[in-house]
């Protein structure tokens, strides 16, 4: 059975086709997509040959057809690439942005009460744990110098403060706490008695 010159150019398409998925999941370097660009090249030429009268035509087409389906075939070979487990061990895991983001020190302080130590309009001087940081109000609302804030955000190299709550301030006490005391006996606070002053 003879196979006719179509078929062969046919068979090197699909060849050169699954040389450049080939590629895409194995790197080496540029050797397949050699061989892949040497199959679509065989493929034009066998299907030009193949008579005097279609040839030119048809290999116009099979041009027309590598020029077309190897550009979607690598898009859609690397986008499914990396779903894939020989992609994912190649790639490795997906970064989040917390991988990406540089390490900042000031991070710790999210949450933490200071105090201003100039007017804030909307920057200013922001004391914590008795250093002294650059910081801007959230909002770009202004704050008296000598107000406690505390630190809500670090975005890039700023750190975001707002005004404290009465119970996030230092040495606040809650109304329950200050009902507990009042609830003990007078006995539990150690106080010395005083002399009789009629005596």
């Amino acid at each position: 059975m003879v196979i006719p010159d179509i078929a062969w150019a046919i068979l090197l398409m699909v060849a050169g086709c699954a040389l450049v998925v080939l590629e895409v999941f194995i790197p080496t370097g540029g050797l397949i997509s050699i061989l892949s660009g040497a199959a679509f090249i065989g493929a034009i030429v066998v299907a030009s040959l193949q008579s005097p009268t279609t040839g030119p035509f048809t290999g116009l087409a099979f041009a027309a057809a590598t020029v077309i389906v190897v550009p979607i075939l690598i898009a859609t070979a690397f986008k499914y690439w990396p779903k894939t487990p020989m992609g994912k061990a190649f790639l490795g895991e997906p970064l989040t942005d917390n991988d990406v983001l540089p390490e900042d020190s000031r991070r710790a302080l999210i949450g933490r009460v200071g105090i201003t130590r100039s007017k804030m309009l909307p920057s200013g001087a922001v004391e914590v744990d008795g250093q002294v940081i650059d910081a801007t109000t959230q909002g770009g609302q202004p704050i008296e110098p000598g107000t406690y804030v505390v630190i809500t955000e670090v975005r890039a190299n700023r750190v975001i403060v707002s005004p404290a709550a009465k119970d996030q301030r230092p040495g606040h006490q809650s109304s329950k706490e200050i009902k507990d005391i009042l609830s003990q006996p007078i006995d539990d606070f150690d106080i010395e008695p005083l002399g009789d002053p009629l005596a």
